[in-house]
């Protein structure tokens, strides 16, 4: 199946023919092959494929890029459709259409976006986001890799650790110190880095506590020399903006995947409760088993209705900081609940392999964790909040 290029604006006729396809590839094609994944430790090549002749490479990606230029509300809407199914089908494309795309489209030179944009929104292009370190994670203030200028390139030295589709990466957009923070700036800069260039070296697969099929590994600069032209935006300063921004929208994206699969998890735990029995009764016309599933259909509907504020504000630019970590927090934490409420519903069986409350347990708990940890949103909202007040009274 192949999604269709819209107009420049994605009206809502195209957007919900997007959005059903979507959904009808997710539940059609994916879910029965979600067991397959998790074996073998990859998507297979053919939804790969299919994932890429639909534009799911390029989703967020201007149509002037050849991507489907969907806005945050509608890519929000769009991952609760892609989070109802193993969260490696979204991690295959995220870094193209998220935190890595999103630096080049919004900061990058002309001359940038016309070099990797077309590619990365074909999926032709793998883009991976090397920001975190072994010492430095949801604040990248902390980093340590270094970019020194020689001649007319710039050579960078240094560790990333975590990096999403590393083993796959054509493409690293790398952030790097150029010198101590200053009056002039953080001293931060980002750097487009192809997978082949001499010096770069990415690590082995990591082993994961869940997220099968997501390839994470640690990358290794040694002495990597690029052209002054890799140096997004033109600019020294502008990569820890860049950081800030991708990371931000970044979060209302991974708290709408929560809510999809927080739906799925309420929706294997309703027709077990439904289907199974103890002592010739459906566990569902038990009313603390019926409680459970009341928590979570409580907390599916607020982290939807949260997500969906959240990603208007980001579009109609009223809140670009506060609103995203909210959601974050908020879907990433519910989705822990319902999640374990699942298992609880489902017994010992929800502790077995190959039952999707299972995988869905260990998987999400990755969510509390990246593009900003929970605690680093509950510093970004309450500090925040405290500054907006302060600036009052000022």
């Amino acid at each position: 199946m192949t999604l269709s290029i819209p107009s420049p604006e994605v009206d809502e006729d195209d957007f919900r023919e997007i959005l059903a396809q979507t959904r009808a590839f997710v539940r059609n094609v994916v879910v029965p092959r979600e067991q397959e994944i998790a074996e073998t430790d990859a998507v297979p090549e053919d939804i790969r494929q299919a994932a890429k002749d639909m534009g799911l490479f390029g989703y967020a990606i201007p149509q002037q890029w050849g991507g489907l230029g969907l806005n945050l509300q509608q890519d929000a809407e769009l991952a609760m459709e892609l989070g109802y199914t193993t969260l490696s089908l979204r991690s295959m494309f995220g870094t193209n259409n998220g935190i890595a795309g999103q630096v080049l489209v919004n900061f990058g030179t002309d001359e940038q976006k016309e070099q990797w944009l077309e590619g990365i929104a074909s999926g032709d292009v793998v883009a991976s986001f090397a920001l975190t370190e072994p010492g430095a994670g949801s604040n990248p203030s902390g980093l340590r890799t270094k970019a020194v200028r020689d001649g007319d390139d710039w050579v960078i030295t240094g560790e990333k650790r975590f990096i999403t589709n590393a083993p796959l990466a054509n493409l690293f957009v790398v952030f790097a110190r150029t010198r101590p923070a200053d009056e002039n700036g953080t001293g931060i800069a980002v750097f487009l880095v192809p997978a082949d260039t001499p010096g770069v070296r990415v690590g082995n697969k990591d082993a994961k506590m869940g997220q099968e099929g997501a390839w994470t590994a640690d990358v290794h600069f040694d002495d990597v020399r690029v052209p002054n032209s890799a140096l997004v935006g033109g600019s020294e300063d502008v990569g820890y903006k860049a950081a800030m921004v991708s990371l931000a929208r970044g979060r209302v994206h991974i708290a709408a995947l929560s809510v999809g699969q927080a739906q799925r998890a309420l929706d294997e735990s309703v027709t077990y409760a439904a289907t199974a029995t103890q002592g010739g009764n459906p566990i569902g016309n038990f009313q603390l088993v019926q409680a459970m599933i009341a928590d979570q259909q409580t907390g599916v509907m607020a982290g939807r209705a949260l997500v969906r504020d959240a990603a208007k504000a980001w579009v109609e630019e009223t809140d670009r900081r506060i609103a995203p970590s909210v959601a974050k927090l908020y879907c990433t934490e519910m989705v822990g609940k319902v999640a374990d409420l699942a298992v609880q519903i489902h017994g010992g069986t929800g502790y077995m392999r190959e039952v999707p409350v299972e995988r869905i347990y260990r998987d999400v708990r990755l969510l509390r964790l990246y593009e900003g940890t929970s605690e680093i949103q509950r510093l970004i909202i309450g500090g925040g909040l405290v500054k907006q007040e302060q600036k009052k009274n000022s």
